[in-house]
């Protein structure tokens, strides 16, 4: 494997190789090496605070051997020891033409002449990229869940007994991790599958929050510095080893209705969202869905989202839990 241009490190990996954690810096062409003595994304990012330094000169002045990564089990490139401390959420309608299968979907439960979904979008269309730099419109937010609910690469989304529908949503999302001082740092950028249940969703635009509240998948990269601009990739569905759906999606500003940095501050602009040592997964939205072309995921498919600059795509299957019944409350 050739080594790491060490002046081009592009992005962090965490892996597992014999039951210890490990942090690989990469290059443009995917060849990895170790940087010696991380564990875990989120304390080299500490240790890179607390030195004032950049997370990728931190990772280039501790480069070590060569990693196979075909040969070590990858993770999710951000986690907390405590799960409770990682929070999952995101914004929708936020990407030129997103309105558009959200709008087919809530348009029989409108009373007027645009869904709220239409007007949520035209609202950022109009004010989400202020000219002067300053707080655009407030999107549309959801929560999905703590660090629990990320699926670690390769690995299968179990959608519950109770779900509707188990579908993709091929996204970039930021991944942040709050300073002693209560700041939100950007460490840098993942694609993802965000996955919903797109049925529910339909059947009452306010049963979207609990459409979300489903597990949800990054692809193995953390990406350095700034996300491109024009982001193309794409999202496909494989059954039984054939690709059964498939469609470009498009991501970065040039193809988003508001600015990162506008959705970043309606985001932390909670106070509760800005504890010291935190880290916050917040996944920008997308375009592209199967769902919306009628199409619908079945269990044993497998999921794949890859987009350059990533060198690794998202892949997880789709299977379905047992069926727990009505869950009981115990009084005391």
């Amino acid at each position: 494997m050739p080594s790491v241009d060490e002046s081009m490190i592009r992005s962090l990996v965490q892996f597992e190789e014999g039951g210890r954690r490990g942090v690989a810096a990469l290059d443009r062409t995917g060849a990895a090496r170790r940087v010696e003595g991380a564990s875990s994304t989120r304390a080299l990012a500490l240790e890179a605070i607390a030195a004032g330094q950049g997370l990728a000169a931190m990772a280039e002045a501790r480069l070590g051997g060569a990693v196979d990564l075909s040969a070590v089990r990858l993770l999710c490139p951000i986690d907390h020891e405590d799960a409770a401390h990682l929070l999952v959420a995101g914004t929708g309608l936020t990407h030129l033409g997103s309105a558009e299968g959200r709008d087919k979907m809530h348009k029989a439960a409108a009373s007027g002449d645009l869904t709220d979904s239409m007007r949520m979008f035209l609202m950022g269309v109009e004010g989400g990229k202020p000219a002067d730099g300053g707080v655009g419109a407030q999107p549309e937010w959801f929560y999905k869940g703590d660090g629990q609910i990320l699926v670690h690469p390769g690995e299968d989304f179990t959608m519950p007994a109770f779900a509707e529908d188990g579908g993709e949503e091929p996204e970039v999302a930021g991944i942040y991790l709050i300073d002693g001082d209560g700041a939100p740092v950007r460490l840098g950028f993942a694609i993802g599958n965000e996955f919903s249940d797109h049925v529910t969703e339909r059947g009452n635009y306010l049963w979207l929050a609990h459409s979300k509240l489903r597990q949800a998948a990054l692809g193995p990269e953390l990406l350095l510095g700034d996300l491109p601009e024009d982001l193309r990739g794409t999202s496909r569905i494989v059954r039984n080893g054939v690709t059964v759906w498939e469609k470009p999606f498009l991501s970065g500003e040039t193809n988003m209705s508001h600015r990162i940095d506008n959705l970043e501050h309606h985001h932390f602009k909670y106070g509760l969202f800005r504890r010291p040592g935190d880290i916050h997964v917040h996944f920008f939205g997308t375009a592209t869905l199967s769902f919306s072309e009628g199409f619908a995921a079945q269990e044993g498919d497998v999921f794949e989202v890859e987009a350059a600059p990533f060198t690794l795509p998202v892949r997880n299957g789709l299977r379905r839990a047992a069926d727990e019944g009505k869950t009981k409350v115990k009084v005391l």
